[in-house]
C-alpha cells in the first residue's frame, strides 16, 4: 500500500483492501520496529554469512547450530522463515543417475569365473568393470582392468558415452 500511495489515494486503495483504514495505514508507517523485526534484521546478516561461508550447502539446523557455536539460540523455523525472505536455497546434490537398459540383444561375456577367485599367479585372469563418475564436465564412464594375480589395476579408459570401444 505503501508503493501505490503514489499513484493512488490512500482513501481509495484503503477500500480496496478490506480490513485497512486510512488510519491505521498512516498509524503503521509512524510505529517503531516490533522486537521481532529488530532481531531477525540483525540475524539476516548471520545467516547469510554462514550460508556463503559454508558454500550454499547448510540448511536450517546446520545453520542453527553453526549459530548455536557462536552462542545465538534461533529456532529452525525463524531461520526457515528468515532464508525464505532472503531467497537463500541450498545447492542439491544431483540425482543418482540411472544405468543404461540391461534388456537387450547385444551379446554379453560368460562368466568363466563362476565366483571363484583363486588364482595361481599374475597374468592369468583379468576382469573388468564399468561405472561413472560426475566431474564438473558432467557425467564420464570409467572402465578398469585388472589383474586377479595380482590385484593391480593395469589399465583404465574414460568416456563420455558408453560404447563397447570404450570397453
Amino acid at each position: 500500500m505503501n508503493m501505490l500511495r503514489l499513484q493512488y489515494q490512500v482513501k481509495i486503495l484503503a477500500r480496496a483492501l478490506l480490513g485497512v483504514s486510512r488510519s491505521g495505514f498512516y498509524a503503521q508507517r509512524n510505529r517503531p520496529l516490533s522486537l521481532r523485526s529488530k532481531v531477525d534484521a540483525v540475524l539476516k546478516p548471520m545467516i547469510l554469512k554462514a550460508h556463503k561461508e559454508e558454500r550454499s550447502t547448510y540448511g536450517s539446523t546446520r545453520i542453527q547450530q553453526e549459530l548455536a557455536e557462536q552462542e545465538v539460540y534461533v529456532g529452525q523455523d525463524r531461520i526457515h522463515r528468515l532464508r525464505k525472505e532472503l531467497g537463500l536455497r541450498c545447492i542439491q546434490n544431483r540425482k543418482f543417475k540411472a544405468t543404461p537398459n540391461s534388456a537387450h540383444d547385444l551379446p554379453v561375456a560368460l562368466n568363466l569365473l563362476d565366483q571363484k577367485f583363486e588364482v595361481d599367479g599374475p597374468g592369468k585372469v583379468y576382469g573388468t568393470d564399468i561405472t561413472y563418475i560426475h566431474t564438473d564436465e558432467g557425467w564420464l564412464y570409467l572402465v578398469g582392468v585388472k589383474d586377479f594375480g595380482s590385484m593391480v589395476i593395469i589399465g583404465y579408459a574414460m568416456g563420455s558415452r558408453m560404447i563397447k570401444e570404450l570397453v
